[in-house]
């Protein structure tokens, strides 16, 4: 599947049903090396509070490891991850 056909699907997490908006709104992140990808950095936003658990504006991914299902319109994810420096050095 090209990255450019799930650009539109809607990131949903499994756990509470958040909704984190469209793959296009966020940053893949990969080894530019290898080509590997770790994930996608989900865009700040401000007074963002999921599930009361996290600060808003906290830097976060979605691990490609986290992802449980490509459907036809979404993609069904476990949970996110905060970035921290140095995380896929």
């Amino acid at each position: 599947m090209l990255l450019s056909t799930m650009a539109e699907k809607e990131l949903i997490q499994m756990e509470d049903g958040v909704r984190y908006g469209l793959l296009a709104d966020t940053e893949m992140l990969f080894d530019p090396k290898s080509g590997r990808i770790h994930g996608f950095e989900l865009k700040r936003r401000a007074g963002w509070l999921q599930g009361g658990r996290k600060s808003a504006g906290e830097a976060e991914y979605i691990p490609w490891e986290e992802i449980v299902l490509i459907g036809d319109d979404r993609i069904l994810f476990r949970r996110t991850h905060p970035i921290h420096e140095g995380l896929f050095e």
